[in-house]
């Protein structure tokens, strides 16, 4: 496809590496400095240029563009830039739109103005934390088959019903339908078979129904009820703090605000019933103790700044928080996270990236049987991509023992109907079903691809 992406900040110039394998791309940006970065990382064309002017988007050929993307600072801009370009007869337009004023607009947007979709990352973001806040063991979770599938991953502490045991007994052992899919040992990403042990430490992805899910944490923590998140505080309240207060009040969870600009306490006061807005540091020692922060069951740090996150829950986490949660953007300062055994780490910018490369994938040829959903895991090292088997192949109906599927690759379910099947030898992939796969390989566009 031909696709155009307007902005080539760190969202724009991902999506752009991401995206040059299988797709035509041209990037659009004032920066002239970002423009040549961006060339010289990537097979792309670009253009250094004003969005807004026609004659920089005939350069871009946008008349023959498949998918426009507006990823500028500018919201306003993002939204003038999609019209433009439907004008010009972009076939689809994605618009990204942080500001909450717009979010009572999106129909209107989408069915009397044509822009396809409107993303806002913020909203994305307090989204998964709000998901990871739900079950405190997770420290990821993300959803396929509409709904009916959960991959979540989790780290394996000390003691736990799940160390020393090989996975081809997890099944007798909780007596549960669920698939353990993917292993993250030390710098080490393993795609397990059943003779795999595993040890305490690992951080493990596992497969299961939603209602599955939850009994897995049932079975592996004792103290399950009394983990469930009563009162979060949230360090920063800026756009995805605005947005995960709403989720969290509406579940029944108290939540706190600590915001050191007044102006924005003041805006958040009266967007927000039932939060308690405090203006203060929340990384002041003095406001700490004052707020009780470490007597919350979450907290939740979403300052500006990268470092002061990590700070502030690694102090959190060390003063017995059950639930830390830490915005991190940079991908180097992700890496180090890691290895500071934070629990869940939220990107606002692989959100975001995950959630266009899943409508470019929509949107590529509906024949055949393609990728609809996809999500990059573990800094982008671990892929689950979802298909849906739309043709008769050859693979169709064959036990998937007698298939043999490439390296680093297991098929994590399969929805069929309503039906979950975590998928052993004896199960097939048979048309219409919604397959999952984890794979720690990356450009995948079939599902036959997945197979020798």
């Amino acid at each position: 496809m031909d696709i155009i992406i307007v902005g080539g900040g760190k969202v724009g110039s991902s999506l752009a590496q991401i995206l040059c394998d299988e797709h035509n791309i041209t990037v659009i940006d004032l920066d002239e400095n970002r423009i040549q970065t961006i060339i010289n990382e990537s097979e792309v064309k670009g253009i250094v240029g004003n969005c807004l002017q026609t004659a920089v988007l005939d350069e871009a050929d946008v008349d023959k563009c498949n998918i426009f993307i507006a990823l500028t600072d500018s919201d306003e801009v993002n939204i003038l830039s999609c019209l433009i370009a439907k004008k010009m007869n972009a076939r689809h337009c994605v618009a990204r739109v942080r500001n909450p004023e717009f979010d009572k607009q999106l129909v209107f947007m989408r069915e009397e103005l044509g822009i396809s979709m409107m993303i806002n990352p913020d909203f994305i973001a307090a989204n998964e934390i709000a998901k990871v806040i739900r079950y405190p063991d997770a420290i990821n979770i993300e959803t396929f088959a509409k709904g009916k599938v959960d991959l979540t991953e989790i780290r394996i502490t000390k003691g736990s019903i799940l160390e020393n045991i090989a996975l081809s007994q997890l099944t007798k052992r909780l007596g549960l339908d669920i698939l353990i899919c993917a292993v993250q040992r030390g710098e080490e990403l393993i795609i397990p078979n059943g003779n795999f042990v595993l040890h305490s430490g690992d951080k493990i992805h596992v497969t299961a129904s939603h209602s599955n899910m939850i009994k897995f944490f049932k079975s592996i923590s004792s103290a399950y009820r009394e983990k469930r998140v009563k009162s979060a505080v949230l360090i920063g309240g800026g756009r995805t703090g605005y947005h995960l207060a709403q989720h969290l009040r509406e579940t029944g969870v108290k939540v706190k605000i600590i915001e050191v600009d007044e102006k924005r306490c003041l805006e958040l006061s009266e967007r927000l019933d039932k939060v308690n807005i405090i203006c203060g540091d929340g990384t002041n020692p003095d406001i700490i103790r004052e707020e009780r922060v470490y007597d919350a069951d979450a907290v939740v740090s979403l300052t500006g700044i990268d470092e002061e996150n990590i700070l502030m829950s690694l102090l959190a986490k060390n003063n017995g928080v059950e639930k830390v949660v830490t915005k991190v953007n940079r991908m180097n300062l992700m890496q180090l996270s890691e290895t500071l055994n934070l629990d869940s780490i939220i990107s606002t910018k692989s959100n975001t990236v995950n959630q266009i490369l899943q409508y470019v994938r929509a949107k590529q040829n509906s024949t055949g049987n393609n990728v609809t959903t996809l999500y990059r895991l573990v800094n982008d090292r671990l892929e689950a991509i979802e298909f849906v088997c739309r043709e008769s192949k050859s693979y169709v109906g064959v036990p998937l023992k007698e298939l043999k599927l490439r390296k680093g690759i297991l098929i994590a379910s399969i929805a069929r109907g309503n039906q979950l099947i975590i998928p052993r030898g004896d199960d097939c992939i048979m048309v219409n079903d919604s397959v999952v796969v984890v794979t720690t390989n990356s450009g995948f566009e079939d599902l036959k691809e997945i197979f020798d």
